[in-house]
């Protein structure tokens, strides 16, 4: 894996969950970091701490338009594009600005990449894979997406995503990378985005029963967002195009994941089975041998300790 040093890095959707740890990152690496965030699922209060910051900036703004960027100096080394709706509440509340995340939203942000010659990297996602026919699922396998379901405005977004960044590369030769983000988790979740993990903690540290959809059979994979991090800044310090999945190895169904959120809250909560919602898919692991390979990355927080972390963080007062 080649070494670079980022100068000058663009954030879009630098306000969220993922994309503020991105900044936190960079920033002790040190980059210049400008966070760009139009607030609609993102908070100013995820990236407070970086305010006094003197290499941080937060611009408000829509990536969608095409000139949200233009605040930023030239010229930038990477453009990380994580500015859209990633919680099912989310793109389920606000579908046709979740499309357009993917859709201009990228544009415009490949367009700067491609004028300052900087690396790209498009944060895309899992639900690619739709409810995978494959196990585990690799990044050469082209997924079973329902085109048309309520789901798809986000899964179709980020394929057609993909596509485009692809596009750029292939016409314009812009150096551009994927990865494909599996279920992740972590402290400034948000307790009301509707994900499993947020939503059985605060449901547990309540005292309410914790909803799980259908038998609670179907499984997934959990990545600490400190792993994902060092994932994605791998990719962008490599020449790898991508796709790279990323995600963790340890599959669990999300009946065994409310009763452990039980167990490490101690919380008196029952579980309550409710209806599974359409194109929920069955089954997701990554196959992360491409990840492991190409760019040396692993992830190193198990579960236990990452749920024990965010379930601390939930509990403390920065999560109020």
């Amino acid at each position: 894996m080649d070494e670079r040093h980022w100068n000058r890095v663009v954030v879009t959707g630098g306000a969220g969950f993922v994309g503020s740890h991105l900044c936190e990152r960079l920033l002790e690496d040190g980059a210049e970091v400008w966070c760009v965030d139009n607030l609609a699922t993102g908070s100013p209060a995820n990236v407070a701490h970086l305010g006094g910051h003197p290499r941080f900036r937060l611009v408000r703004a829509d990536v969608c338009d095409p000139d949200s960027l233009a605040a930023v100096p030239a010229p930038v080394d990477l453009v990380l594009h994580l500015a859209c709706p990633a919680s099912p509440a989310d793109y389920l509340r606000l579908p046709l600005q979740t499309l357009e995340a993917g859709s201009n939203g990228t544009r415009t942000a490949l367009e700067r990449a491609r004028r300052d010659g900087a690396r790209f990297l498009l944060a895309s996602t899992s639900e690619v894979y739709g409810d995978p026919l494959e196990h585990p699922q690799h990044e050469r396998y082209w997924g079973n997406v329902n085109p048309i379901g309520p789901r798809s405005v986000y899964d179709e977004s980020k394929r057609y995503a993909e596509a485009l960044a692809a596009a750029y590369r292939r016409t314009h030769g812009t150096d551009t990378a994927i990865v494909r983000i599996f279920n992740t988790y972590g402290p400034r979740m948000r307790a009301d985005d509707g994900r499993a993990v947020p939503s059985f903690i605060r449901q547990a540290l309540d005292g309410e029963p914790l909803t799980v959809t259908g038998d609670g059979s179907q499984t997934r994979s959990l990545t600490y967002v400190d792993d994902t991090v060092d994932g994605l800044l791998a990719l962008a310090a490599s020449d790898h195009p991508g796709p790279v999945n990323i995600g963790g190895a340890q599959e669990t169904t999300v009946l065994e994941l409310a009763r452990r959120i039980i167990d490490l809250t101690g919380s008196s909560s029952t579980v309550r089975f409710v209806d599974r919602p359409a194109d929920d898919p069955a089954r997701r692991r990554p196959d992360t041998t491409r990840a492991r390979r190409q760019l040396g990355w692993q992830p190193r927080v198990d579960c236990a300790e990452g749920l024990k972390r965010t379930v601390e963080w939930f509990a403390g007062p920065a999560a109020g």
